[in-house]
């Protein structure tokens, strides 16, 4: 019986649009768009100063696009440069099963060398299909185990997902496929120690780069080990825990196939994911009651077991903090009544009435959230269980809520006017001329029609 990282090539090698169940088109689409976004936005983001200066610094030359810039690059550095800016907001999606960010890794590997493996719109949604299903299947093997151990699953496992996607699109064989799957899992890197500062998006953009030098070496002839991923001292041993079973991820191929069941979550809010449903809950009470932030005498948000494992910073003082602390998250919804780019920003999180606000909020895990779910301990900090939200005002006015999914998640999809305006919002961030960030978006839309994706990409490059 084949192992597992057989099957995982074969599958790339095999597997084609024509298997796609029917929802899949749309669903793509909308998180391609999605992601394209998200890779301008990081432009305006703090990474884009020291990551500009690397660039000088590599002196690589080359053809391939940095988004939302004027710049040109080699295609390596394109791939590193795009994927960092895919997660630099943390405004990209969620694959809870991984738990990890895909798309951004995905997209970035796939536009880096369009100039030499050029691809239509629906060779594009069918390698970037291919590359989620596969790179989410060997991590529903190793089991979100991986993630406790400390391990970053966008970059170790989101390596694989790009790997895929390019197999995929460059049309490799299963040898070749195979091969790459071993060069890379010597890549895999990323620890969540490193949440809260540049090097956690920077996971995401290694992951892509990582992706293309395994694929371009494997077609070179380089060497790697054809079992790498199930066999003595592979990667699952090495990265996984007890419970990793590589027959898993072999038997979840394609069965379902992960774009509809369990789907991707998108982003409605431009920071880690776990604080979601708190933020949802604040904004749902602010416009049931109309209070403002002075009106508050406190709030406590409630989470499930697990829910603040990396909502680690109680009293941020950066905007890269302030994406990993529910209580300033929590804080910035009562002041503000709304969510924005800007909301994550160093000014943002150290306003004085964001201090002010901070000792007026608790913010804690709680047996009670656990729901009776019984994958519970599979799910991930923001999908496991339930969060509630109970606020306190000065007229003794007392109301709770409990919020089951966030926003953007699978059961409360963004629907493409909520796509359309955050495509609008980030490519303002970039400074995209609106009339070619509109004619980009439309193509986008029906991006199946598209007969070279050079030409979407060539809208959103100065």
């Amino acid at each position: 019986m084949a192992g597992l990282t057989e099957a995982v090539a074969r599958f790339i090698n095999e597997k084609s649009a024509a298997d796609f169940p029917a929802d899949t088109l749309d669903k793509a689409k909308k998180v391609i768009v999605d992601t394209l976004a998200v890779i301008l936005a990081g432009v305006s983001s703090e990474v884009e100063e020291p990551l500009m200066r690397y660039f000088e610094m590599s002196d690589e030359s080359g053809n391939s696009p940095v988004l939302g810039t004027t710049r040109r690059t080699g295609v390596e550095m394109s791939a590193l440069i795009n994927g960092t800016f895919g997660h630099a907001l943390d405004f990209d999606d969620v694959l809870s099963m991984m738990p990890a960010h895909p798309s951004a890794i995905i997209v970035a590997a796939l536009i880096a060398d369009l100039e030499h493996h050029p691809l239509d719109g629906q060779a594009f949604i069918e390698a970037y299909v291919i590359g989620v299903e596969a790179g989410a299947k060997i991590a529903q093997g190793i089991t979100v185990g991986h993630y406790g151990r400390g391990f970053h699953g966008t970059g170790t496992l989101g390596t694989f997902s790009a790997l895929a996607a390019l197999a995929k699109a460059y049309r490799c064989d299963i040898a070749t496929t195979r091969t790459a799957c071993g060069i890379a899992s010597s890549m895999a890197s990323g620890v969540r120690r490193n949440f809260g500062t540049m090097t956690k998006p920077l996971h995401t953009g290694l992951a892509a780069r990582n992706a293309l030098q395994a694929v371009r070496l494997a077609l070179c002839g380089f060497s790697a080990a054809s079992n790498v991923l199930e066999g003595k001292a592979g990667f699952y041993a090495a990265y996984g825990v007890e419970q990793s079973n590589p027959q898993t991820a072999i038997d979840g191929l394609g069965n379902p196939w992960v774009m509809v069941d369990p789907g991707i979550a998108l982003k409605k809010f431009a920071c880690c994911y776990a604080s979601h449903r708190g933020m949802d809950g604040v904004l749902s009470l602010r416009d049931k009651h109309g209070f403002s932030a002075d009106d508050v005498v406190s709030l406590e948000c409630r989470m499930p077991p697990g829910g603040m494992l990396v909502l680690t910073y109680p009293e941020p003082v950066t905007g890269l903090e302030g994406k990993f602390s529910l209580q300033y998250a929590l804080a910035a919804g009562l002041l503000d009544g709304r969510y924005t780019i800007a909301s994550f920003t160093d000014e943002a999180v150290n306003r004085p009435a964001i201090r002010d606000l901070l000792t007026r909020i608790h913010a804690h895990e709680d047996e009670c959230c656990r729901d009776d779910d019984p994958l519970f301990d599979t799910r991930s900090s923001g999908s496991r269980g339930f969060v509630e939200v109970d606020v306190v005002l000065r007229d003794g006015t007392r109301d709770m809520v409990r919020i089951h999914k966030a926003p953007g998640h699978p059961s409360r999809e963004l629907n493409w006017d909520d796509i359309g305006a955050k495509f609008d919002d980030c490519a303002r961030a970039a400074r995209i001329d609106p009339a070619k960030a509109q004619q980009a978006y439309t193509r986008l839309r029906d991006l199946e029609s598209c007969t070279d994706m050079r030409t979407i990409v060539s809208l959103l490059h100065h």
